[in-house]
């Protein structure tokens, strides 16, 4: 079971630095602690995903995160992309990873959540949505 509160942290990611800020500061009104990545690379580094070497120091980090959000389509590394990594981990499988997007393509919701994603939302997230999505863990 998932509870939010202060010390529920949320890793958000995203490129657009608006829907980045409107994520942290709806989760922060739901006293989620936020950190917020602007890219997939950023987030598996501080995830400690980037290479064999830093699984041994990922111990510390997976207790502080308890749910990634992160943007579909982004340069470099789709949240696609991002969520098979996290996936792939033995620690951070465990983990929650919701996608967020701006576009409505069933075929890529359906592929993300067979992949292992919680949730699909669709952009501007809303409070509304964040409530949504503390029923949906908590279930």
């Amino acid at each position: 079971m998932v509870s939010f509160g202060s010390d529920f942290h949320v890793l958000a990611v995203d490129d657009n630095l608006i829907d980045r800020k409107l994520v942290e500061k709806l989760l922060k009104n739901s006293s989620c602690k936020v950190t917020t990545a602007e890219n997939g690379w950023r987030a598996l580094e501080f995830l400690g995903l980037v290479d064999e070497q830093q699984q041994k120091t990922l111990e510390s980090s997976v207790s502080k995160v308890n749910l990634v959000i992160t943007d579909y389509c982004m340069p470099g590394m789709t949240g696609y992309e991002l969520l098979k990594k996290i996936k792939e981990s033995s620690v951070m499988k465990e983990v929650p990873v919701v996608i967020v997007s701006s576009e409505n393509i069933p075929t890529r919701i359906n592929q993300c959540l067979e992949e292992g994603a919680q949730m699909f939302m669709l952009k501007p997230l809303k409070q509304a949505d964040v409530k949504k999505l503390k029923c949906h863990l908590m279930n």
